[in-house]
């Protein structure tokens, strides 16, 4: 492999799965800059500028928006711990492993969880989502994952967002896979709770997720009969650090925040609207090629298809073990399908600087020379 195939890196191998994705020089750069205390009043102006550009990047001015310590899936419980109190009825739209594990960690929280389940792949429309809601009384939460990166599948939530802005129900979204890929505006679509991760799109290691919470979200927390379960995510405690008491709550991982914000100013130096355009065009440049192939698209409709997350179904004449060679010999990794696609399908990412034609062509490449 060509040791120029990402721009200005050198990197060992190129990761053209789910995420994590390749990470530039730069972020690792920031990320081995000297660590200081995250008590430091210089790290604070950090995490002020960190809260300032995730804002701009989710679109909100929602005043609590900053990164949690922890993964996606951390994002994914802080969101839930917060809001679910015992008995609250959870309404999840479901088409794919991340549909699965919001429904589960509701009920952990003691939700009552009504589950509206789609086929892997395919998508929801809105008469059919605006239709669950009506059936049921006293829902406290509706969520649903924006791109769902076990399936490849985009899932527009604008309609959806408009329909619960003038309700008490709390809309939380998991934007884990999209942020910065697609289009997503905290603000306009009403979301109430929306988190992410660093991984993907933003190309920054595996370690954080941004999120944020709207003053409607924060006005439920605040009236709960009882403590948020969960110490550690507990949102209210969150805040009196990243806002502007600096109460201490936990160490903060420090250098993964240095590389996190590099991350940021990455995506607004070059600006969301030509990031979106860049994604969009690498992926007709694949679907254009694999169209002359034997896979398949695993989500029919292309419309219906995330820019930088492509599901492939293989065919009869390729085994899933490809990948591990591909892997082995040629140092590219590609991803393999979850629960029932498992040994059925792929999973190949351009995300963020991985986003580029040369590296689709690459892909082609090395496909070529075994099949």
């Amino acid at each position: 492999m060509d040791s120029d195939s990402i721009d200005s890196a050198d990197f060992s191998k190129l990761l053209l799965g789910p995420g994590p994705s390749n990470v530039p020089q730069r972020i690792l750069k920031a990320i081995s800059n000297n660590c200081i205390s995250h008590l430091d009043p210089d790290f604070f102006d950090i995490l002020d500028e960190i809260s300032k550009n995730l804002k701009n990047l989710f679109k909100t001015k929602n005043e609590t928006t900053f990164a949690i310590s922890g993964t996606g899936s951390a994002g994914m419980e802080a969101a839930f711990a917060n809001i679910i109190e015992k008995d609250d009825k959870a309404l999840i739209f479901n088409s794919g492993l991340f549909g699965d594990r919001m429904a589960d960690v509701a009920s952990r929280y003691g939700g009552r969880v009504i589950e509206v389940k789609k086929e892997w792949g395919k998508n929801f429309k809105f008469q059919e989502m605006k239709e669950a809601i009506d059936r049921e009384k006293d829902l406290k939460v509706v969520a649903i994952v924006h791109a769902e990166t076990s399936t490849g599948s985009f899932q527009p939530i604008e309609e959806l967002g408009e329909y619960l802005k003038n309700s008490d129900i709390i809309f939380i979204v998991d934007s884990v896979t999209s942020f910065t890929g697609i289009n997503l505006e905290v603000d306009n679509w009403s979301i109430d709770i929306c988190y992410s991760g660093t991984q993907k799109c933003l190309n920054v290691p595996p370690g954080l997720s941004p999120i944020t919470f709207s003053e409607k979200a924060l006005n439920k927390i605040k009236k709960r009969k009882e403590k948020v379960q969960s110490w550690y995510l507990d949102i209210n405690l969150l805040k009196d650090y990243h806002e502007q008491s600096r109460v201490y709550h936990h160490t903060a991982p420090v250098n993964m925040l240095y590389g996190f914000n590099e991350g940021l100013k990455i995506c607004l130096e070059e600006g969301l609207e030509e990031r979106f355009s860049r994604h969009q065009k690498v992926s007709k440049y694949f679907d254009s090629i694999i169209k002359s192939t034997d896979f398949g698209f695993f989500v029919d409709k292309e419309s219906d298809s995330l820019p930088m997350l492509k599901s492939l179904v293989l065919p009869k004449s390729i085994s899933d073990d490809l990948r591990l060679e591909i892997l082995k010999n040629d140092r590219i990794e590609i991803g393999g399908g979850l629960g029932h696609t498992k040994g059925l399908i792929w999973r190949v990412g351009f995300m963020g600087c991985n986003a580029e034609i040369k590296n689709v062509d690459i892909f082609f490449e090395v496909l070529k020379s075994y099949v």
